[in-house]
């Protein structure tokens, strides 16, 4: 039966194809003939296939007309942002701003930036405490850098384009800016046109070696230094009263002038004495507030760039128990100011009042100080990271803010301001109040691990120059 259907099934064809060359040029034929056309855009933009296209928009997306500064930092460039606009440098601001845009995640971008800093010998003085988002600000050698990093919403997104994108706003000082406005040290009309310049001179050019301060401290072309207000020795008779490996350390800040103390009186005499240090006697906030700056600025005599500024009595209070009358305002203020201890303009809320009189406790001992020894951002710290590195039994009782020193200060190695002062311990007791000879043994040293300078160091510098 199946050969005698042939014929039928060739007469159906004919059927077809005859109809069809009859309607060539009816609508109905036209509409079948373009439903089965190739796609036009595929003539114009032909598909290489097992090829990804996904990087084709994304070249056009970072492709701007606008054009980046010529002396732009380029290893801090992230390829996969496009640079939308540039300020440059006015008479009266001379940072440069550079505002860039990315489809690319915060949290990518923030990992580039730490990873190309630390990679291309920039140094971090403030990197974000969150993964995604946040500021670092970086320095090599005269040029300063901050990178701000925002992740947004996009409005008015194309079909291709996410829902989000990440704002960077990158500012620098050019280096010509950022060299007119260091200090300028006291000429010596004694010196020739031909004197090499040397560290801290206005003409040196070139990072200083990174070795320990106390051997390269920089002196003006006089050899004098920077000027600075300069703290008298002091002299305490009851040092011996310290714990036998605390005593040095006393004797040299005293040396240096830094240990101010409140002059006293005695029943038996009332002519007011400050030769008694009373190393057992627990220290309070504002004596640690004015011993820190006084101790961080006569290490760093000579680098202005490192001291701490004290504060004007103009200067609005940052607490309310501390008016620009206490004695020791400017003291308590300028760490305010400096972002060093918790207050209001930290963005602390509940810090309003200092409580000058209050004894120290070790907890804020170590939460002030150690800024001032890594001179960048504290690391992320919870309880369980403080005591699996310290041991501490303790360690849930640390307050959280200070959690983030006390995970910092065990980097240091041997020069750990815990290690320095309680030795071995497995209890941090981080509320026990501080006495001055445990105060003035942790301000005995600034700076990490191979990278510092002590008392003896900063003693040796200052006498030295006097001689001079």
């Amino acid at each position: 039966m199946l050969p005698c259907k042939r014929p039928a099934v060739f007469l159906i064809w004919a059927v077809l194809l005859t109809s069809l060359t009859a309607c060539a040029n009816s609508p109905v034929a036209k509409n079948l003939e373009e439903s089965l056309a190739a796609d036009p855009k595929l003539q114009t933009n032909p598909v290489v296939f097992g090829e990804s296209q996904g990087n084709q928009p994304q070249a056009q997306q970072n492709q701007s007309t606008v054009q980046l500064p010529a002396d732009f930092p380029k290893d801090i460039v992230y390829s996969n942002a496009k640079l939308e606009g540039v300020t440059p440098a006015s008479s009266s601001e001379n940072t440069v701003s550079t505002r860039w845009l990315s489809s690319d995640p915060s949290n990518f971008i923030a990992s580039f930036y730490r990873s190309q800093f630390q990679k291309n010998n920039w140094q971090i003085l403030q990197q974000p405490t969150d993964d995604a988002l946040g500021v670092f600000e970086a320095r090599r050698d005269n040029l300063l850098l901050k990178v701000s990093i925002q992740p947004k919403s996009v409005t008015n997104a194309t079909p291709n384009q996410p829902q989000t994108a990440t704002e960077l706003l990158i500012e620098y000082v050019p280096n010509s800016s950022t060299a007119t406005a260091q200090p300028t040290p006291t000429a010596n009309p004694n010196q020739t046109s031909n004197s090499i310049p040397q560290p801290g001179d206005a003409k040196f050019i070139g990072p200083v070696p990174t070795q320990n301060l106390a051997t390269q401290l920089p002196s003006t072309a006089n050899n004098q230094t920077v000027p600075t207000a300069t703290p008298e020795s002091q002299t305490f008779n009851d040092v011996n009263k310290a714990p036998q490996e605390w005593r040095q350390h006393i004797q040299d800040l005293a040396a240096l002038g830094v240990l101010s103390i409140e002059p006293q009186t005695t029943k038996s005499n009332s002519v007011a004495t400050t030769n008694q240090f009373e190393p057992a006697k627990i220290v309070t906030r504002r004596e640690y507030a004015r011993w820190l700056i006084a101790a961080n600025n006569a290490m760093y005599t000579s680098y202005p760039a490192k001291q701490i500024r004290l504060a004007s009595e103009n200067t609005q209070a940052a607490f309310s128990d501390v008016s620009s009358k206490d004695p020791d305002f400017s003291a308590i203020q300028g760490l305010a100011e400096a972002g060093l201890i918790p207050s209001p303009l930290s963005g602390d809320s509940t810090a309003v009042v200092f409580r000058p009189d209050a004894p120290l406790t070790r907890e804020a001992l170590l939460l002030w100080k150690l800024p001032l020894d890594t001179r960048q951002a504290l690391p992320s710290a919870n309880f369980e990271a403080v005591k699996q590195t310290w041991g501490f039994q303790d360690a849930a009782r640390i307050d959280s803010k200070a959690l983030r020193a006390v995970l910092a200060d065990f980097q240091n190695g041997e020069q750990s301001n815990i290690r320095r002062v309680f030795g071995y311990t497995t209890l941090f007791q981080p509320k026990k109040p501080v006495t001055r000879a445990e105060a003035a043994t942790v301000l005995w040293y600034f700076g990490t691990e191979g990278e510092g300078v002590s008392a003896t160091e900063a003693l040796k510098l200052k006498r030295s120059q006097a001689q001079n």
